[in-house]
């Protein structure tokens, strides 16, 4: 109460604009969604005890998405800690796993130097959030100082890491793999988002004519139309995306972590191939797979690098990839993308999908989780940063929230939610948000009246025992079905 009663003050003097969610998990979800369509950081905060803990979703989801977000959360008064006083939890502690930093205030004076290195801590290196923890009565206390480091002071002081310098021998390298590949395909992650790689990334691919494929948090990442692009791979992607990875002789992994939803079982993916992996974090090189070339950076000044240097040196044509590409290209044709509607006076809603991507190109997309996420994710062909969807957490309820923080951040961007009838219903106070500042986002929801992915699992592995997927016993919401037009 203390820090809403001084944002009273500077609301009223138009210093700072204030969104009210109705559920503190949309909070963090929304500063998620404002964080992953912009270049900026999202900042959310919420009372002590179980104002925090409603936060710890949204925090993990930032985390496993590695979305930057600054979290400020009130805590009792520092003579209460420790004695479980009303409305106090550890938040400190059950954050630990799930943040890039934490911090504790015990003075009030260090709150400007703190917030300024938690934004930089969030933003530098692998994105992620940061939690600040307040107590109230450092809330009420005056501060005497204020001054902060900025962001350039950070990167020159031995205990922050500014970022890896990449060799020059190492870039020799990943050019000599590139050049002698039959065979190439990159692997596109969320890393080249994050980092703004994606120009840089067209430019290398059209350099070497390599194919593309991509994960769920890399779409975007490269134009899914151009025939170069294989679309998603993984459990959920396109056959020939899938066939390329088996198939190729050089996999070259953009900010991507070898996800086991892409993976499947590691030992038979890409088996055949060498590896190049490039990314921020060193902790990613080896974890699941061990490439052969690692080259540990921010991924948009890599390939910055690569290309200076392809600039100063005379390489052949590359023609030893043309068999290739004729080859993924047969395979998209043999095994496209199909839905057959047996029911020519309903819509399917991958048609549905598919026409709502076709009519709002640059629109800015979130999602929530299950079978349209899917969906959404093989048929709408986004731009880059206007795809904002839950990847590493799954988390339900994520789509509504996201996206009133991605209107929040693009005024006038078209931003359009796609939920299911079980995902919307877990975030749906929300709406009153969305009328409450008066934001014009379109929400469809594919109503099949069950937990879609759900009741996909249970016929596929548990005999059709559907055992509580069935949602249409208490649906507030009735939709009615689209009838085809002709």
């Amino acid at each position: 109460m203390p820090i809403y009663d001084e944002l009273y003050f500077w609301e009223n003097s138009n210093l700072i604009k204030h969104i009210l969610v109705r559920h503190e998990q949309s909070a963090a979800h929304a500063a998620d969604g404002y964080a992953r369509s912009s270049n900026k950081i999202g900042v959310c905060f919420a009372t002590s005890g179980p104002g925090a803990t409603n936060l710890v979703t949204g925090i993990a989801n930032a985390y496993m998405d590695s979305i930057p977000l600054l979290v400020i959360t009130g805590q009792v008064s520092k003579p209460f800690i420790g004695t479980d006083a009303f409305q106090e939890t550890n938040i400190f502690g059950i954050t630990l796993p799930i943040v890039k930093h934490s911090y504790a205030i015990r003075d009030v004076n260090t709150l400007p130097q703190i917030i300024s290195e938690a934004c930089f801590l969030a933003q530098n290196g692998r994105p992620g959030p940061v939690l600040i923890d307040i107590p109230k009565d450092i809330g009420l206390e005056k501060g005497l100082l204020y001054s902060y480091e900025k962001f350039s002071e950070f990167t020159n002081k031995k205990t922050h890491r500014a970022g890896y310098q990449t060799s020059g021998i190492l870039i020799g390298k990943f050019i000599k793999h590139i050049s002698q590949a039959y065979q190439p395909l990159i692997y596109a992650g969320g890393g080249v988002l994050s980092a703004n790689a994606f120009q840089a990334l067209h430019q290398l691919i059209k350099v070497f004519g390599v194919p593309i494929v991509n994960t769920l948090m890399g779409k975007g990442a490269y134009n899914a139309a151009d025939f170069l692009s294989l679309g998603m791979l993984g459990m959920h992607g396109t056959a020939y995306a899938n066939f390329a990875v088996s198939d190729c002789d050089l996999l070259i992994a953009f900010g991507s972590r070898f996800d086991d939803r892409v993976t499947g079982k590691l030992d038979e993916f890409a088996c055949n191939a060498e590896v190049i992996h490039v990314d921020i974090d060193p902790a990613e090189i080896s974890k699941n797979r061990s490439p052969q070339l690692s080259l540990i950076g921010d991924v948009r000044i890599i390939l910055l690098q690569i290309l200076k240097r392809l600039r100063k040196i005379k390489l052949p044509p590359f023609n030893q990839n043309k068999d290739w590409i004729e080859r993924v290209n047969i395979w998209k044709l043999q095994y496209p993308i199909f839905f057959e509607n047996k029911k020519a006076a309903l819509l399917l809603p991958q048609e549905l999908i598919n026409m709502l991507g076709l009519c709002n190109e640059s629109a800015c997309y979130t999602t929530d989780v299950g079978q349209h996420q899917m969906w959404a994710a093989q048929l709408i062909n986004c731009q880059p940063k206007k795809w904002v969807s839950s990847s590493g957490l799954g988390t339900m309820g994520f789509g509504l929230p996201a996206a009133i923080g991605a209107k929040i951040a693009n005024p006038k961007m078209n931003v359009i939610c796609v939920s299911g009838d079980s995902s919307i219903q877990m975030k749906i106070q929300e709406l009153g948000t969305v009328a409450h500042y008066k934001l014009n986002i379109k929400i469809i929801i594919v109503n099949n009246e069950w937990q879609g992915m759900v009741r996909q699992w249970q016929e596929s592995f548990y005999g059709n025992r559907f055992s509580n997927s069935y949602m249409q016993n208490g649906t507030p919401i009735l939709l009615f079905l689209p009838k085809r037009i002709v």
